[in-house]
């Protein structure tokens, strides 16, 4: 985050989006994917 801060001003409410981590593949039909962000919404 702070080298980022070094090119850009963050926001309350930015989503930093990292990737994702080593062995996960892609979603596959009957997978169920949830989303949700520190209580504030769930989809």
């Amino acid at each position: 985050i702070s080298y980022m801060t070094r090119f850009f001003t963050l926001e309350p409410g930015d989503v930093v989006l990292t990737g994702t981590p080593q062995g996960v593949g892609p979603l596959t039909p009957g997978d169920r994917l949830v989303v949700e962000l520190a209580d504030l919404i769930r989809l």
